[in-house]
């Protein structure tokens, strides 16, 4: 059996001595989706952010796609291949769908300053394959026709499209998806879902993702981990999951 692409081990996270996570440890194997889920101020967001490097662990280690992961930055994350999406979109409102998804290439870029000041050299050629990325993505996500829409005057649903197709476009080997569907009407929701769920098929990228619509969790998910004041009390299949006495009383409240 292959080794699994995020290996999270023993991983604390304390703020002023407050835990936000207590020895979380759990797997994600390469090309599923994992849900992480469990009640507001569980310590799931908190856990993505250290995946990706906006926080660093009081202890514990990541492993990711075989190598140790010890002191990641958002940068570093981003070249290792995870891509991120929020809780609350971090679009550009002021600029259009494409100019939005194009910055999700910009690590990419190899073009000196004068290159790109001057449209010379290697310039050219990049711009023209980032267009071609970006529009590839654009219409994957079904949001071809506001390409040159500016992203403020968007609906939501869309806004949330838009900043997963940022997340997607440099191709990333894990996908973080921070509370996807949250805000979406019935129909929205089943939409983004099978787009989701499509990322995952047609392009083989492991997603990890939020969400507190257990409907959607169980149908989208190969694998559910769950948190519970930053302690994990479930981790299996979705039928496993649903199972689980601990799961139940942590959704419950009668643990407490």
């Amino acid at each position: 059996m292959s080794a699994p692409i995020l290996d999270v081990q023993q991983v604390s996270l304390s703020f002023r001595g407050i835990k936000a996570l207590t020895d979380l440890s759990f797997a994600v194997e390469k090309g599923e989706i994992c849900a992480l889920i469990g009640p507001n101020g569980a310590g799931k967001s908190s856990l993505l952010n250290i995946v990706n490097g906006v926080y660093r662990a009081s202890s514990g280690r990541i492993i990711f796609d075989g190598a140790p992961f010890d002191r990641p930055t958002p940068m570093a994350a981003a070249q290792r291949g995870i891509g991120r999406t929020f809780q609350n979109n971090a679009l550009f409102h002021r600029m259009s769908v494409l100019d939005n998804v194009l910055t999700g290439l910009t690590r990419l870029g190899r073009c000196n300053l004068l290159e790109i000041a001057f449209r010379v050299g290697r310039h050219p050629a990049e711009r023209r394959a980032f267009r071609q990325r970006a529009d590839e993505i654009i219409g994957f996500l079904e949001i071809g026709a506001y390409r040159d829409t500016v992203v403020g005057g968007l609906p939501y649903g869309l806004q949330k499209r838009v900043e997963m197709a940022r997340a997607l476009v440099a191709s990333p080997t894990l996908l973080l998806l921070d509370e996807p569907i949250a805000g979406m009407n019935a129909e929205e929701k089943t939409e983004l879902s099978r787009l989701i769920a499509e990322v995952n098929r047609v392009f083989g990228t492991t997603i990890v993702l939020i969400e507190h619509d257990i409907g959607v969790v169980m149908g989208l998910s190969h694998h559910v981990v769950v948190l519970d004041y930053g302690r994990k009390v479930g981790d299996g299949t979705p039928a496993e999951v649903r199972r689980n006495p601990e799961v139940i009383a942590a959704y419950l409240g009668t643990r407490h």
